[in-house]
C-alpha cells in the first residue's frame, strides 16, 4: 500500500497548552508531575488526531519541552561541562541549559535553517563525551504503542547534530567526535528495535546545504554502522533539493529516503528514474512551511506518475515537520470565509496527505469530493477581487534608482546627527519593547473584545508609555523608546494595520521554547491605509527632552515572519511592504522623531539554503530595506536590529543596508560575532548586546563591562553603543530595572576613562 505519514506535528497544542504548562512550572505555579501529565495528554491527542486523519505511520519523538536539538543533547549525555551537571539531566537542569542560571548563561540559540524556529546550539570541547543518558524517546514509543499507534520514532541525525554545533576548544574539529557519538546512536536504534519499532526517521537536513567534502564523505560509513541491527531507517532531508547527492543517497544502506519536492520539485523525477528496487522513496508534497491549501489534482498527477515507476515503494508525506504551521484551522471562526477556504493548517495537512495516498492507491474516483473542493478553492483564489491592487503594482513599477539611496554618505550623516542629537560617548538605549505586563495584556484583550472603549484604551496605553519613559529617565538611558505597550507582536501589530493581511485567532507556531507567535497571513497586495505608530511615538516624545526612537519592523522580517502568498514572487511582496514602511518612516520624521529603528531580525534567516542563490536574495532584500529607509534627511538617524544569527558571511550585504546604527546579539556568543565585524571593517556604528534578555539571569555590571572591553578591542570606541541584545517584553520589570541600571553604570565607567 501507499504509506501516508508526516515528519512531525506541532507540539504546542491547539490552545498553546504546552506553553502555558511550561511557564506555570517555571513560575512555581505547578509541579513537575502536572507538567509531565500535560505533555503526555498532548502527545496522545496529537497521535490520535493524525491516526484519525488516515496516516499510517505516526511520528514519535517530535515532542520536546523546549527544543528537539536540546532533547538530543540530553539523550546523548552531551550536557555542557560549564554547568557541572551529570550526564543524566533532571527536568529542572534541562531547562537551565535552555534558560541559564545564576552561575551560567544559557546555551547559544540560532535559527533552524531558514525558518523562524530557534534551536539551542550544542557546545563541544576536547573533553566532550557521549553516553545514552535519557529514556524519554523509549518511554514515548511505549506510550504510543500502548495506545495502538504505529510509531515511527524521529531522531536528529548524528551528522546534523554535530554540524549544527560549535567547537569550544581551540583546534577541535567537531567531525572528529563522530566515532564517539555513533555508538550511542547504535544503542538508541537497538533499543528501538527491541521495542518492536519497524521504521525510524533520522533527520539529516544538512544534506540540503553545500557541505564540505569531508562531511559528505562521512555519510556512507556513518549509515553503514547505524544500519546494523537497527529498524528500517528512513533518512529524511528537507528544505531544499538534494539532487546533487543523488548517487550518494541512493547508495546509502538505508531502507528509505525522504525528499522535499515543495522546495525542490525537480528532484522527484531525478530520484525516481533509477531508484533502487529495495528502497522506499517518501515524497514530501504537502507544504509543511506554509498554510495554503494543497492543489490536490496537481499533486495527484505528480504522484501517479511516480507511482507508475515506484509502485508501493512510493510514500506520501509533508515536505518537512508540521511544527512550522498552526495546529487546526477548524478552530478559526472569525476568518473571512473565502480566505479560510484557501488555507490548511497541520490537522488539515494530515488529511491532505492521507487523501493523496488514497488517490494514488485507489484512483482519482476514490477522492472525487476532495478533488472538487480543492478545485473550487483554487479557482476562488485565482479570481478573487481581494487580491489585486493596481496602484500598488504601478508604484513599484515607477520606483527610481535614487529611491533606495540616502542623500549623503555615512561620514557626513553621522556628523550631522551628532550635531543634532548631542549624544555622549557610548550612548545607551534598548531595542524597543518593555515588559508586557498582565495589566497591558488584559487591557488589550478587553479593547479587542469591545469591553474597553477606544478612549479608555488609549489612556491606559499612554499610562504605560509614561511609566516606561519615566523609568528610562530615572535609569539615565540616553536614547529612549516608548516601550511598545500597545503591540501584541512586532509583526502582527503592523500586519493588523496593513491591507492585504489577515489574521487567524489561534494560528500559533513555536518560535523557541515557550515563545509562540501568530504569523500574519499575506493574501493580497499590500497598502498602508493610515499611520500606524506616529501618535504613540509623538506622545512619548512629548514626555521627554531626550531623543525618542520610532520603532518599526522591516520589510524582510515582516515577510519572513508571515505566511506569505505563493502566487507572486517573494521579492515583489517584500517591495510592497517596503513602500508601506517608507510611508510610515516619512510620517515619523515629519512628527519630529529623529531616530527611527527598523528591525530586520530575519534578514539572515531569509537566505536561501543554497549559497549559489544568496546574491539574488540579498540584492532584493537589501534594496527593500533601503527603499523603506532612504527617504529621510541626513540628520535623521536610522537604526536596525538583528538577532540570533551568524552574520560573518553576509556582512557586505549588512553594510550595504547603510543603517547608521546596527544593534546585534552578542552576549550569548561572548562577543565573538564582533570579530567578524572588525575583520570586515564594518563602516557604521554598532551596538553589541551586553544583556541576554532570553534568560531570567540578571547580568552584573562586571559581566557587561567584560563584554564591552572585548568590544572595544575590535571596534573603535566612538562607534560603540550599549544596549541589550533584544527587546524586553518577555522579562519582568524588577529584573529589567536591575539589568539596565547595571548597563548604564557600565557606560558611565567607560566614559570616565575615555
Amino acid at each position: 500500500m501507499t504509506i501516508a505519514h508526516t515528519l512531525g506535528f506541532p507540539r504546542i497544542g491547539a490552545q498553546r497548552e504546552l506553553k502555558q504548562a511550561v511557564e506555570a512550572y517555571w513560575q512555581g505555579r505547578s509541579s513537575e508531575a502536572e507538567l509531565l501529565a500535560t505533555g503526555k495528554n498532548l502527545r496522545a491527542r496529537h497521535w490520535a488526531l493524525q491516526r484519525e486523519a488516515g496516516l499510517n505511520l505516526i511520528p514519535v519523538g517530535d515532542f520536546a519541552w523546549y527544543d528537539q536539538m536540546l532533547n538530543m543533547t540530553a539523550m546523548l549525555g552531551a550536557a555542557l561541562a560549564r554547568f557541572g551537571f551529570a550526564a543524566q539531566l533532571s527536568l529542572a537542569e534541562y531547562f537551565q541549559l535552555a534558560r541559564g542560571n545564576a552561575a551560567q548563561p544559557a546555551m547559544e540559540m540560532t535559527k533552524w535553517f531558514d525558518t523562524n524556529y530557534h534551536y539551542l546550539v550544542p557546545e563541544f570541547s576536547a573533553t566532550t563525551e557521549f553516553k545514552l543518558s535519557s529514556d524519554w524517546l523509549f518511554d514515548e514509543v511505549s506510550e504510543a504503542q500502548a495506545l495502538g499507534v504505529n510509531a515511527k520514532p524521529v531522531l536528529i541525525g548524528p551528522l546534523t547534530y554535530l554540524y549544527l554545533g560549535k567547537e569550544k576548544s581551540a583546534g577541535l574539529n567537531r567531525l572528529d567526535l563522530l566515532p564517539k557519538i555513533l555508538p550511542v546512536y547504535q544503542q538508541i536504534l537497538a533499543r528501538l528495535k527491541k521495542l518492536g519499532v519497524e521504521w525510524v526517521q533520522i533527520d539529516e537536513p544538512i544534506l540540503a546545504l553545500e557541505l564540505p567534502p569531508e562531511w559528505l564523505a562521512a555519510f556512507r560509513p556513518t549509515y553503514e554502522k547505524l544500519a546494523l541491527g537497527a529498524p528500517n531507517i528512513l533518512l529524511a532531508t528537507y528544505f531544499e533539493s538534494v539532487v546533487a547527492h543523488l548517487d550518494l543517497l541512493q547508495a546509502l544502506p538505508v531502507a528509505g529516503l525522504h525528499i522535499d519536492i515543495v522546495r525542490g520539485p525537480e528532484q522527484a523525477t531525478a530520484f525516481a528514474r533509477h531508484y533502487p528496487e529495495s528502497k522506499i522513496l517518501s515524497v514530501g508534497i504537502v507544504d509543511g512551511r506554509n498554510i495554503w491549501r494543497n492543489n490536490l489534482a496537481a499533486s495527484l498527477q505528480i504522484l501517479q506518475s511516480l507511482h507508475e515507476q515506484l509502485g508501493d515503494r512510493l510514500w506520501v508525506a509533508t515536505s518537512c515537520s508540521l511544527q512550522h504551521v498552526p495546529v487546526d484551522l477548524a478552530q478559526e471562526t472569525k476568518l473571512d470565509k473565502t480566505i479560510k477556504s484557501w488555507l490548511a493548517f497541520a490537522t488539515q495537512k494530515c488529511a491532505e496527505v492521507a487523501t493523496l495516498a488514497k488517490g494514488v492507491q485507489h484512483g482519482t474516483a476514490s477522492i472525487a469530493p476532495q478533488l472538487a473542493q480543492s478545485l473550487k478553492a483554487g479557482e476562488s483564489r485565482v479570481y478573487s477581487p481581494l487580491i489585486f491592487k493596481r496602484e500598488v503594482r504601478e508604484r513599484i513599477k515607477n520606483l527610481q534608482p535614487c529611491d533606495d539611496q540616502r542623500r549623503s554618505p555615512f561620514a557626513q550623516r553621522i556628523a550631522a546627527q551628532q550635531a543634532e542629537l548631542k549624544l555622549p560617548a557610548y550612548p545607551t538605549t534598548t531595542i524597543g519593547s518593555f515588559p508586557q505586563t498582565a495589566e497591558i495584556r488584559q487591557a488589550r484583550a478587553a479593547f479587542k473584545q469591545g469591553k474597553l472603549s477606544t478612549a479608555d484604551y488609549q489612556t491606559a496605553m499612554q499610562g504605560e508609555i509614561r511609566h516606561a519613559v519615566q523609568m528610562q529617565e530615572k535609569l539615565g538611558l540616553d536614547v529612549l523608546v516608548h516601550g511598545e505597550a500597545e503591540r501584541n507582536d512586532m509583526v502582527e501589530y503592523f500586519g493588523e494595520q496593513l491591507q492585504g493581511f489577515c489574521f487567524s485567532e489561534f494560528g500559533w507556531v513555536q518560535s523557541y521554547g515557550s515563545r509562540c507567535v501568530k504569523p500574519p497571513i499575506i493574501y493580497g497586495d499590500i497598502t498602508r491605509a493610515h499611520a500606524m505608530t506616529v501618535e504613540w511615538s509623538r506622545y512619548a516624545q512629548s514626555l521627554t527632552d531626550k531623543p525618542m526612537k520610532g520603532m518599526l519592523t522591516g520589510p524582510i522580517t515582516i515577510l519572513q515572519w508571515s505566511f506569505v502568498r505563493n502566487d507572486i514572487l517573494r521579492a515583489d511582496v517584500a517591495m510592497q511592504i517596503a513602500l508601506a514602511i517608507r510611508d510610515e518612516v516619512q510620517d515619523l520624521e515629519q512628527a519630529g522623531i529623529r531616530i527611527i529603528q527598523i528591525d530586520e531580525a530575519a534578514l539572515r534567516e531569509g537566505l536561501p539554503i543554497k549559497r549559489r542563490d544568496w546574491a539574488h536574495y540579498l540584492a532584493w532584500a537589501v534594496r527593500a530595506f533601503r527603499v523603506a529607509t532612504s527617504c529621510v534627511a541626513d540628520t535623521t538617524q536610522i537604526h536596525t536590529h538583528m538577532c540570533y544569527s551568524e552574520f560573518n558571511d553576509i556582512l557586505p550585504a549588512i553594510a550595504a543596508m547603510d543603517a547608521d546604527v546596527i544593534t546585534i546579539e552578542t552576549s550569548r556568543s561572548d562577543m565573538e560575532l564582533l570579530d567578524a565585524f572588525s575583520a570586515f571593517n564594518y563602516p557604521n556604528d554598532i551596538g553589541p548586546g551586553v544583556y541576554d534578555i532570553h534568560s531570567p539571569r540578571v547580568p552584573s555590571a562586571a559581566d557587561m563591562l567584560h563584554l564591552m572591553h572585548k568590544a572595544r578591542a575590535v571596534i573603535a570606541p566612538e562607534r560603540l553603543w550599549i544596549n541589550p541584545d533584544c527587546g524586553l517584553k518577555t522579562r519582568g520589570w524588577i529584573e529589567v530595572e536591575a539589568a539596565l541600571k547595571n548597563m548604564v553604570q557600565v557606560a558611565h565607567e567607560l566614559r570616565a576613562v575615555a
